[in-house]
Order: structure tokens, then C-alpha cells, then sequence
């Protein structure tokens, strides 16, 4: 494993993240691929085992139950001070003015509930799922401020948002003297670059580190084209991202051949292409089989060459940032 700072921050983290969208109670109307306490166990193991200490989740995942699953696996497989541990707040929980948003009422309910179902008193980072333009700049900042001042994150960061909305998110903390954001967690994957065009240029200006989320395209880069997975056939926010293009088979059929001619799975050679962005510090990856994270891990060691970069890129077009 290799370990780095996120952004320009004191924060050391594995390059790789476990994404723990995978892990879930499917009773509470969550994915249906999504794995328990006993199913998620032989990946936590994994993750230890393989020196991945960054582990990201989010009070939506499963409807708490992520954050449940969690908790309990750092309490069962490891230690709390050696994982760095990130969720999000902004998605609805339920009904009511404290229920969803980044209102100050919202950020002070939704931290404490997340660290309930975390059993923790504190999470390393902090992280908006998404921007809030029902609640003024200003609110959001010092309401996450103070979490941090409260000793209940370390850190901040923000998902998914217009690159002039995180700029004005960051200029509003620095004119108060508030807590910034150390990392942008973006969807970025050799189907989705936009973030090429305005925010990675934002985040190296700001010493702002990237945790990309679907580095493989929710897995479109990780098999041949036309595969369909039990995720894949039940994944409409998917379907909604990845339009299934000509260009996209283009792209996956470029990291095919590639692949091909190093004799190493898809997986590898996309993971490794989005690693070579400097503004990157760790995508994350949602693993559901064991393969997964063994995967991810050795495209630490894949070093593509500037022709294969070409072969891989060549066929992208211009499109919508998706997911925001």
C-alpha cells in the first residue's frame, strides 16, 4: 500500500479508499446487492489485511445501516486510531427541518446520529454530499466549523458540486477564519472527465486533494462491454450517469485492449490511468468480491506509458458533468 497526504493537509491516508456504499442492510430499502455484517466480513479483512486505512461512508448509505456495519467492523478488525474515517451529511434521513440539507440544524442533528451509528465521538472527515442551495454559504461553513471546534471531525470535505460553488464555499470559510475543505470527493473515470475542465484546476490551486467516487464507472471500466453484473441490472442512478454510448463502448474497449497487452485485468488499467492525475489522492472503490480490492491495490503498481494514456483517451467526448 502506498499512503499519502490528502491534498495539501497533515492528513495521511491509503491512496486506495474502501467505499462502503457496498455494505447495507437491504431491508431498509437499500441496494439489493448490498452486503451484511457476515457477507461484508471476509472485505473488511481484506481491507486490513491489505493496509487500507481510509474508509468512506455516508448517513444515506442503506439508510444508517452503512455507518452501522462500519462501526461494528473497526470495533471486530481493527482499531479506531488506525483507520481514517470519512462519512457525508446532506441526504434525507427523514422528515423534517433537521432531516436533510445543510442547514445548521441539519449539520449539528445529522453529526450526532452518524456518530451514534458509528460508535465513535469523532470522524476524521467530515464531508458535504452535496451543495445546498436552499441554505446560505454562510450557515453551512460555521455550522461545520463548529463541529470541528466541538471535536467531533477532524477534517472537511465536499462532494460533487459546480467548481464556483466549492470556490465560494472555500472563499466564505477563509473571509471568517472557518474551517476549509481539505478534498473534494468528484466523480471522475476515463466516461466521466469533466472535472478536467474547472475543478482539478481549482483543487491544485487550493491544496484541495481528490477522492474520486466511481473510478470505475460503477464497473462499466472493469469488464467487457455488454457485461451485466446483479449491481449493473439493478442500478437506475447508474443508467442515469452512464448513457451506454458509442463513445463509452469506445473507451471501455480501449481499456480492454490495453489490458490485453499487459495480460492484467480492466480494473487495473482504469484505476491506474485515474491515479495518474496529481490533483488524486485516493479513488474509492465500493468493493462487493474479493477480487475487487486486490485489484485496486495493484494498480498502484501499473505505470502506463504516454501511448497507452493515448489509446485510453482517445475516444472520449465531451459531455454533462452527471451526478450533481
Amino acid at each position: 500500500m502506498e499512503y499519502g497526504h490528502l491534498g495539501t493537509s497533515g492528513l495521511t491516508v491509503s491512496r486506495i479508499a474502501l467505499g462502503c456504499m457496498s455494505f447495507g442492510d437491504t431491508s431498509r430499502g437499500f441496494n439489493t446487492w448490498a452486503l451484511d455484517d457476515a457477507a461484508a466480513e471476509p472485505v473488511f479483512r481484506q481491507a486490513v489485511e491489505l493496509g487500507i486505512t481510509f474508509w468512506d461512508t455516508a448517513n444515506v448509505y442503506g439508510a444508517g445501516s452503512s455507518e452501522e456495519i462500519v462501526g461494528r467492523a473497526i470495533t471486530a478488525y481493527t482499531r479506531r486510531e488506525d483507520i481514517v474515517l470519512a462519512t457525508k451529511v446532506h441526504g434525507k434521513m427523514h422528515e423534517g427541518p433537521g432531516g436533510s440539507g445543510l442547514s445548521r440544524k441539519a449539520v449539528m442533528e445529522q453529526i450526532d446520529a452518524s456518530l451514534t451509528r458509528l460508535g465513535t465521538d469523532y470522524v476524521d472527515l467530515y464531508q458535504i454530499h452535496r451543495f445546498d442551495p436552499t441554505t446560505p454559504v454562510e450557515e453551512t461553513m460555521e455550522a461545520l466549523h463548529d463541529v470541528v471546534k466541538a471535536g467531533k471531525a477532524r477534517y472537511l470535505g465536499a462532494s460533487s458540486m459546480w467548481a464556483w460553488q466549492f470556490a465560494k464555499m472555500q472563499y466564505v470559510a477563509d473571509l471568517h477564519g472557518w474551517t476549509r475543505f481539505v478534498s473534494m470527493q468528484n466523480q471522475y473515470s476515463l466516461l466521466q472527465r469533466e472535472e478536467e475542465r474547472e475543478m482539478f484546476g481549482l483543487l491544485a490551486d487550493q491544496g484541495v486533494g481528490s477522492i474520486p467516487w466511481s473510478p470505475l464507472a460503477r464497473g462499466r471500466l472493469a469488464r467487457p462491454w455488454g457485461e451485466q453484473t446483479a449491481r449493473s441490472e439493478s442500478d437506475p442512478f447508474g443508467r442515469r450517469i452512464f448513457t451506454g454510448s458509442d463513445d463509452d463502448r469506445r473507451v471501455v474497449e480501449a481499456v480492454a485492449r490495453v489490458a490485453d497487452g499487459r495480460g492484467i485485468p480492466m480494473a487495473q488499467v482504469a484505476l491506474a490511468w485515474v491515479l495518474t492525475n496529481p490533483v488524486v489522492t485516493a479513488p474509492i472503490v465500493g468493493p462487493t468480491k474479493p477480487h475487487h480490492l486486490a485489484d485496486a491495490v495493484a494498480a498502484l503498481d501499473v505505470h502506463l506509458s504516454p501511448e497507452e494514456v493515448a489509446t485510453l483517451e482517445e475516444h472520449y467526448t465531451v459531455r454533462l458533468p452527471t451526478g450533481f
